[in-house]
């Protein structure tokens, strides 16, 4: 407890000392950089190849998401929707545990295909249409199955206990 406050008085004379410590402290420890943020969005061709080269991408294979005000500007939609788990496992990544090259770019939705997320691999093998007709099939069947068999009462088939005579001890404990 002591070091800490130590610390913090330490702090205080320092601060006091020189205000512009704490604001460039501040500055540090803000964790956002104006040099992360997209620039505009390109709207000539040459904007388009300066955005290409920025994100080290050819011109060709350079397409931005759409100015529809997200705030994407000029960030290029790679990726396509596959996860992480769908690159090469064996190739030599300079980043291997995120498996990842320097200065490539990734997607904007990173944190939703990372190696712990959901990822669509591939086309489902069927279309939504075609499993909710399942469902219904499955379900309709289920209950006509109960409505058909609602008269037919299943149960265990257990009788009274017979004896040969009412009211007659057949046998006692007592000797």
């Amino acid at each position: 407890m002591s070091a800490l406050m130590k610390t913090l008085c330490l702090a205080k004379q320092m601060s006091t000392s020189n205000p512009r410590l704490s604001l460039q402290i501040a500055r540090n420890l803000a964790g956002w950089n104006k040099d992360y943020t997209p620039g505009t969005y390109p709207k000539t061709e040459k904007e388009r190849e300066a955005a290409a080269k920025k994100y080290y991408l050819l011109p060709e294979e350079y397409k931005p998401y759409a100015d529809n005000g997200l705030g994407y500007g000029d960030y290029p939609k790679v990726g396509g929707g596959l996860g992480v788990e769908n690159k090469d496992s064996y190739y030599p990544y300079d980043y291997p545990e995120h498996k990842r090259n320097f200065n490539e770019p990734i997607s904007a939705d990173h944190d939703l295909y990372s190696e712990d997320r959901y990822s669509q691999a591939e086309k489902p093998r069927y279309n939504n249409s075609y499993y909710f007709l399942c469902f219904l099939g499955v379900m309709s069947g289920c209950l006509a199955l109960y409505y058909w068999l609602e008269d037919k009462k299943m149960y265990r088939p257990v009788a009274a206990k017979q004896y040969p005579s009412d009211g007659v001890k057949h046998y006692t404990f007592e000797r």
